[in-house]
């Protein structure tokens, strides 16, 4: 009896407790929020995909909400000038990251790029960022790269078409081909199909970097401060492990680059030290600077920056890929146009990246794929240095912010049949300039660096694919386009298609 007189006193106080906090929330004109729970705040509410599920309680409640996932203090926004409020007039308010277990043990203790706080660290890394990885020219040096990669995917699409071999699963092909592009850049390595145990080591990486994405969000319980001690599945015992796996992978491209520098420096050649210059990957940038400041460029510095570039790049260009032709096979009438475009301004060789500015279609198809499907469907979660006003609404220091891009990009008070797949819509001078409508990459000062790049990749892949072969579905039916659960978005079936090389490029892919 006396338990059951503790259990609902407890149950009492902490009801009285949640009232009077929205009651205070209504004096302070903080945004509208749903009734919470106590010690779980709103996280009852969330189902996966989870950005459905945000927007389901933004259409009830508003396009900005204030929740509470545990204790912390959540602002979801849903609109494009709640958006703007947020990465414009309050960009550096909302310039910090949460400290969640994604960050913790992948931003490896929040010091990468991606997961550390704004400020003299965060600002280095930008810089070094934008300046020396991932600048225009620095891209451009790596051209030879990506074309080589999508010439070695034509290659291996033809022989098996060849062999009797028809029908492809796209999302492992894409991820193998953005992969080895991004390692080229990184560690000038490529793991060719033909080198069964260098492709084995690739092999084990992805399957890491698909358990990590799995992994990755925000619904975990110990990302809460009320709910910390919690640790459902294993979740954060599965981080550790695959943070010592993925470091080791890391490591070993250090060691490996670290060696071959250190030979070719021996070297007086001046024509040794040119080519050297011209081919200078990622890491020997890193490596070099390592030099120069040893205690701040450290190898667990460089491992952060590796991963950043990793994570954010091979799966959500190689899902972009995919939903891109899923879109396309669902849409022939598209897929001929594309075809048309490319035959027009490429005629019969392989497509090349200086072509690409002459393809808008091709950037049209792109960029509303991109809108129906952003590989980030949530901007990566930010949090409030200091208090604010959103929308005319208070928000407390110390609020995370979440930005529902998939709800945006939906928005029919911003996009004429929202729902439809019309590239036609990005077509004219007008484009993409009206306001936060597209945020795919995010905005402000936490924008994407990579955004450039990303872009290159998948014009270049996805070009030539449409120009070398012909494509079909698997049968009658339309291609399943439900999401599966995940950051980034992937579809909940991977794609398979039927293909055949077509006639005006036979000649040359039997020539790769």
């Amino acid at each position: 009896m006396d338990l059951f007189l503790r259990i609902s006193a407890l149950i009492v106080f902490l009801l009285l407790f949640s009232i009077s906090k929205r009651l205070f929330q209504k004096r302070k004109n903080f945004p509208p929020s749903p009734l919470f729970l106590p010690i779980l705040g709103h996280l009852h509410l969330l189902k996966k995909p989870l950005h459905r599920s945000l927007t389901t309680i933004s259409n009830r409640y508003g396009p900005i909400v204030l929740l509470r996932f545990g204790s912390r203090p959540v602002l979801l926004i849903s609109s494009r000038s709640l958006a703007e409020d947020c990465f414009t007039k309050n960009d550096l308010i909302f310039a910090n990251r949460p400290r969640l277990l994604t960050g913790k043990h992948f931003g490896y203790n929040y010091s990468a790029l991606g997961w550390t706080s704004y400020g003299p660290h965060w600002r280095n890394l930008r810089r070094i960022a934008n300046v020396e990885i991932l600048s225009t020219s620095r891209i451009q040096m790596f051209s030879a790269v990506r074309i080589q990669e999508v010439k070695s995917l034509m290659k291996d699409m033809f022989q098996d078409s060849e062999l009797g071999k028809p029908v492809m699963e796209l999302r492992s092909r894409f991820s193998e081909t953005i992969f080895n592009m991004i390692m080229g850049m990184i560690a000038g390595k490529l793991y060719s199909r033909e080198n069964e145990a260098i492709l084995e080591e690739a092999r084990r990486f992805w399957k890491i970097l698909g358990e990590v994405a799995d992994l990755t969000g925000i619904g975990t319980f110990g990302d809460y401060p009320s709910l910390g001690w919690m640790d459902f599945g294993g979740v954060e015992k599965r981080m550790v492990k695959l943070l010592r796996q993925s470091d080791e992978f890391f490591q070993f491209l250090i060691d490996e680059r670290r060696r071959m520098k250190t030979k070719f420096d021996s070297s007086s050649s001046v024509d040794v030290e040119v080519e050297l210059e011209n081919k200078k990957t990622f890491l020997d940038v890193l490596l070099s600077l390592q030099e120069k400041e040893p205690d701040y460029y450290t190898d667990l510095m460089i491992r952060g920056m590796i991963s950043t570039l990793l994570s954010a790049g091979t799966d959500s260009s190689a899902l972009t890929m995919e939903w891109a032709m899923s879109l396309l096979l669902n849409h022939p009438d598209v897929l001929e146009k594309a075809k048309a475009e490319l035959d027009m301004h490429v005629g019969t060789r392989l497509l090349d990246e200086s072509d690409l500015s002459k393809l808008p279609y091709l950037h049209c198809i792109i960029n509303e794929t991109l809108r129906l499907h952003p590989p980030g469907p949530l901007v990566l979660p930010h949090e409030s240095s200091e208090e604010s006003i959103v929308g005319g609404f208070e928000v407390p220091s110390g609020t995370m912010l979440l930005v529902n891009v998939w709800a945006i990009h939906r928005d029919p008070k911003l996009w004429v049949d929202p729902t439809d797949f019309k590239p036609e819509r990005f077509q004219g001078p007008e484009g993409l300039k009206e306001g936060l409508k597209m945020i795919t990459f995010g905005s402000g000062r936490r924008g994407c660096p990579g955004a450039g790049l990303a872009l290159r990749m998948v014009s270049l892949s996805l070009g030539t694919l449409i120009h070398c072969f012909e494509w079909e579905r698997v049968g009658e039916e339309k291609i399943d386009m439900t999401e599966a659960p995940g950051l980034p978005m992937p579809k909940l079936h991977p794609l398979k298609a039927l293909y055949k090389p077509r006639h005006t490029m036979f000649n040359v892919l039997s020539q790769l």
